[in-house]
C-alpha cells in the first residue's frame, strides 16, 4: 500500500526589494526647473546597485543576517513539531505497509484512520506555521526595507547622485563598473546600522 506523504518546506529565505529607481516624480504643478523651460539637458549623475548583493551573508548588511538569525530562532520550535508529527506519520505509514498482509482489518483501518487524521493536523499546522512565518517576516523585514530605502537617498544626495537603479531588478546590456555603488553604500550602511539593532517581539 503506497500513502502519499505530506511535505512542507517552510520557506526560510527572505527577500527584500529596494525600488529599482530611486527618482521621485515631479508633483503637479510643480515648478519647472529651467533645463526643463529651456529644453537643455540637466547635467545627471546616474550610479548602479545591486541589492541581491544586501542579502550576502559574509559581506552584506549585517542587519539582514540578525533578523533572519532572529526570525529562524522565534520560528524553530514550531519547525520541530512539525518534523516530529512527520516521523511519526512515517513511521505508521511503514508499520501499515509491513503489516497490511497480516494484520485484522479492523485494527488495519484503525490505524489508516489515525493515519489520515495525522495527515491533515500535519497541514493544517504547517499552513497555520507558515501564514505566522510570513506575518512576522513582515513585520520586522519592513523597518529596515524603510530604512535602507531612506539611507538610499540621503547616499544619493550626499554624492550628488540623481538616479540610483537597482541592476538586481533592471535587465541591463551594459554598465560601467564605475557606476557600481553597491560595496561602497553597504558599507556606510553598516557603519551606521549596528547588526546588533533590537527586535520588536512579537505581539
Amino acid at each position: 500500500m503506497k500513502i502519499d506523504r505530506l511535505i512542507l518546506a517552510l520557506a526560510f529565505v527572505v527577500a527584500v526589494a529596494v525600488s529599482p529607481v530611486l527618482a521621485q516624480p515631479r508633483p503637479a504643478g510643480a515648478a519647472q526647473t529651467p533645463a526643463q523651460t529651456t529644453g537643455k539637458a540637466p547635467e545627471s549623475k546616474i550610479a548602479l546597485i545591486y541589492s541581491e548583493a544586501f542579502l550576502d551573508s559574509k559581506t552584506g548588511i549585517a542587519r539582514f543576517n540578525t533578523l533572519v538569525a532572529t526570525l529562524n530562532r522565534e520560528f524553530q520550535p514550531r519547525q520541530t513539531e512539525l518534523q516530529t508529527m512527520q516521523q511519526k506519520m512515517q513511521a505508521l505509514t511503514d508499520d501499515i505497509t509491513k503489516t497490511a498482509s497480516v494484520a485484522d482489518p479492523k485494527t488495519l483501518q484503525t490505524k489508516q484512520d489515525q493515519l489520515d487524521q495525522m495527515k491533515k493536523d500535519f497541514q493544517r499546522k504547517g499552513e497555520d506555521a507558515q501564514a505566522a512565518y510570513d506575518r512576522r517576516r513582515k513585520e520586522i523585514f519592513t523597518p529596515l526595507q524603510d530604512d535602507i530605502g531612506k539611507a538610499l537617498e540621503v547616499y544619493a544626495k550626499g554624492h550628488n547622485i540623481n538616479v540610483i537603479i537597482d541592476g538586481s531588478q533592471v535587465p541591463l546590456v551594459y554598465a560601467a563598473d564605475t557606476l557600481d555603488i553597491t560595496r561602497a553604500f553597504i558599507n556606510d550602511f553598516n557603519s551606521k546600522n549596528p547588526a546588533t539593532a533590537a527586535v520588536t517581539p512579537p505581539q
